[in-house]
């Protein structure tokens, strides 16, 4: 069985220009704001930066079917953890693209499939923050549902990315595995 760290994750980035609205909210909710950039996690834990290269050659060639799309954050849900623990996160529409992403990749590592090990699967969300106490929770979602202005953008490649150990453990991208691209071929 390959290795996996808690230091790297493939996932979906907006692109820069749509973080604003997104960082807003995450710079007030979000505990993990300085470490992870906005994104929605396909695979986490995952392969370390080491394997990028040749994990990055395997995704292409996974993806190559599946075309960029573009997805819409609107709707705001909850996860409960238990103890009145909650986290808010934004959900992309349409689920579809993202879902038969998330099978591929584990089609190609079928070791990183922990994100659908969840008792109600994989499901694509990009984490806005965390909160404490029910009644806090939905207060806090009723505001941010009347106050938010969706945001579109498109996804045509999804990014692996790698932290280090405290305190530089801040989330980069080491490697990107294009959509809808076939590998390079080699010549004779």
């Amino acid at each position: 069985m390959a290795t996996k760290t808690h230091h790297a994750a493939a996932v979906v980035i907006p692109p820069p220009e749509a973080w604003r609205p997104i960082q807003r909210l995450r710079a007030r909710y979000d505990a993990k704001v300085s470490r992870w950039m906005p994104h929605i996690t396909l695979a986490y834990p995952f392969r370390p930066r080491e394997e990028f290269e040749s994990v990055a050659g395997a995704l292409t060639a996974a993806f190559a079917a599946l075309p960029a799309f573009t997805i819409e954050l609107a709707q705001f849900f909850h996860f409960e953890h238990g103890n009145e623990r909650y986290t808010l996160w934004l959900a992309p529409e349409p689920r579809e693209p993202l879902l038969r992403i998330e099978e591929a990749l584990t089609r190609a590592l079928p070791d990183c499939n922990d994100v659908s090990m969840y008792s109600f699967g994989f499901t694509p969300h990009l984490s806005i923050g965390q909160v404490t106490g029910a009644a806090r929770m939905e207060e806090l979602k009723a505001l941010l549902r009347r106050d938010w202005e969706p945001v579109r953008f498109g996804v045509t490649e999804v990014s692996l990315v790698w932290r280090g150990d405290p305190p530089d453990d801040v989330f980069r991208v080491g490697a990107a595995a294009p959509l809808g691209r076939l590998p390079p071929v080699a010549s004779s």
